[in-house]
């Protein structure tokens, strides 16, 4: 929470009559080295999309996650065709948006 705080991105507001939140969890994972010794701890936070409702709800949280083929197809492209490549790295993503 600290990150979302110090960045300013978003308001804490009360929730509309007859509404209710899509609930969250933290997962927590353990990532070991090729050795078998633990190497980091993760943890993310996750919404639970099965409390959804389709029609109401059910579009607002979205992850969209690339698959390794895709980039490939990317990089084969950027490749051929002479794109010019540019690569982003980020710790902390935020959607900012107004969800209706």
């Amino acid at each position: 929470m600290t990150p979302l705080q110090k960045n300013q991105t978003w308001n804490l507001v009360n929730l509309p009559p007859r509404e209710r939140t899509v609930g969250c969890k933290w997962i927590f994972t353990v990532k070991y080295n090729k050795k078998g010794e633990i190497d980091i701890y993760k943890a993310r936070l996750v919404s639970k999309g099965f409390t959804q409702t389709y029609g109401i709800d059910f579009s607002e949280t979205f992850a969209p996650v690339a698959k390794l083929n895709t980039v490939r197809v990317l990089l084969s492209l950027a490749t051929n065709l002479d794109w010019e490549l540019h690569q982003l790295e980020i710790k902390n993503a935020f959607l900012n948006g107004d969800l209706e």
